[in-house]
């Protein structure tokens, strides 16, 4: 199958979270498994270049229409890891990718308009015609619009769209100047609510809910989040819509690169270790514990890795420092503030607790580090208000870190209660799971799993050593989509 991603990240070459992740390893999956895949990037300034191996001219003269005239676009390929990527470069004063940042302009929509409207007229323009095309988040939501509307009558019309939203909460919003821009243009047609329309905002259009509405296949990246976004108010307001449409929606797990999080093979962690020789996972806590000076001794490590913002949960990442410490553990904290307030708070904490031995606070991120909190810790919490996905949780469990979550998204398919969860068996449970988002609902968690930790040693290595066992790689997500992929073309 001749597949092709369009999206405004990539890891490792393009990354501002967890979105460029996934287009890499989804896209390697399914290159092991035969099919051609192709990624359709902007050209940052920015991007790591340093991580593009053969960077060449692949189409020079790309003329994308744009407010009734036309932008001159260079094309470059080069590979990326081993995989084959094309970087959009618009020669225009309006500067679209060379900004120094990823995301953040005040004209935001209207550069990925124009880079969904330039992928589209590469693919046509160089010939390519892939069976899949499979697009990403807001910043693509107008590809499927513009494929129906305009391209297919100039022989695209067998292309077929797999459309993933990894975050609700950023849906791209533009007025008329985009339908001008693009040459989508009837004003009329699109304001209305069964198409671009922002379903509360009857002045705005919506890029993410015209991916939903013109995709062949809608997908977001858990089961559970699927649920959520369709009858809560995660959906951020597209739970209608969502409704409407739910006969071609359906969540994906997104996978872990294994290459990278692998204790095994871990490069960065002192102690390589598998689940057969689980003992040598505790030299990495004592390299730990001698890395950010902690007391050495008999008691259980709990991690925090992760941005510290709402969405994180943030009020229970601060609760949980000083119940571990009151319940006999230790806390390590690893993380960047979103926002100047919960920056100085930490801050503020940090210099508070900086003479106890049994807690550091890291406030930023350190790739390394994380390496080794994820291989020195006997827990990790992820307190979330909401996690579409989440990918600490899978990486904690591959490291033999029990996670403690809270019950939403992602984190309910990945995590299941070692002492209530009625839908494994016991041998199949892997870590501890709260709902409420008060301090007692955490502290419930915490306390099963510190308790265990002490009183029951022997069984806690086993939830941790079963916990290792689980597979969430890319295979069975790669299955799923080419699943997806297969029913979608075969759509007529």
């Amino acid at each position: 199958m001749y597949i092709v991603q369009i999206a405004s990240e990539c890891a490792p070459v393009i990354k501002a979270g967890g979105l460029g992740d996934v287009v890499y390893g989804l896209s390697r999956e399914l290159e092991i498994r035969g099919n051609c895949v192709e990624l359709i990037l902007p050209k940052y300034d920015c991007m790591r270049y340093d991580h593009i191996w053969g960077l060449h001219d692949a189409y020079t003269n790309l003329s994308v229409p744009w407010y009734g005239a036309a932008i001159n676009c260079s094309v470059y390929c080069g590979w990326v890891h081993g995989r084959v990527c094309f970087f959009i470069e618009a020669h225009s004063q309006d500067n679209f990718f060379n900004r120094g940042c990823y995301y953040g302009c005040d004209d935001d929509n209207m550069r990925f308009a124009f880079f969904s409207k330039a992928a589209l007229e590469f693919l046509l323009q160089s010939n390519k015609r892939p069976d899949i095309i499979h697009c990403h988040d807001w910043q693509t939501g107008l590809v499927p619009v513009m494929l129906n509307e305009i391209y297919k009558y100039h022989g695209m019309e067998h292309q077929r769209v797999c459309y993933t939203i990894h975050n609700f909460k950023h849906q791209g919003i533009g007025g008329v100047n985009t339908l001008r821009a693009t040459g989508l243009n009837q004003e009329a047609y699109y304001f209305q609510y069964d198409k671009l329309r922002d379903n509360f905002n009857p002045f705005a259009l919506n890029f993410m809910k015209g991916g939903i509405v013109y995709s062949n296949a809608v997908t977001t990246v858990s089961p559970n989040h699927a649920w959520e976004a369709r009858t809560t108010d995660v959906g951020s307001g597209l739970g209608h819509t969502l409704h409407l449409h739910q006969d071609k929606f359906s969540g994906v797990l997104n996978g872990i690169d294994y290459d990278f999080w692998n204790p095994e093979i871990d490069r960065y962690i002192p102690y390589n270790y598998t689940h057969d020789d689980f003992e040598q996972k505790l030299y990495n806590k004592k390299a730990l514990r001698e890395r950010l000076l902690l007391r050495s001794d008999d008691k259980p490590i709990i991690a925090y890795i992760g941005r510290l913002d709402n969405q994180k949960g943030v009020h229970l990442v601060h609760h949980a420092i000083y119940h571990a410490l009151n319940k006999g553990a230790q806390f390590v904290l690893l993380g960047s503030a979103t926002e100047p307030g919960i920056n100085a708070h930490f801050q503020h904490e940090k210099q508070f607790l900086n003479s106890n031995p049994d807690v550091h606070l890291e406030l930023g991120f350190n790739e390394e580090l994380s390496h080794l909190i994820y291989a020195g810790a006997d827990m990790i919490i992820v307190p979330s208000n909401y996690e579409p996905c989440g990918l600490t949780q899978m990486i904690g469990l591959k490291y033999g870190t029990v996670p403690v979550v809270r019950g939403v998204g992602g984190l309910v398919n990945t995590v299941f209660d070692r002492d209530y969860d009625q839908n494994v068996p016991p041998e199949q449970r892997n870590g501890y799971v709260f709902y409420d988002t008060d301090y007692l609902a955490l502290e419930s968690a915490m306390d099963r799993a510190i308790d265990l930790w002490y009183q029951h040693p022997e069984e806690f290595r086993n939830l941790a050593i079963g916990g290792m066992k689980y597979d969430y790689s890319w295979n069975a997500p790669g299955t799923e989509y080419l699943k997806i992929y297969d029913w979608i073309k075969h759509q007529w």
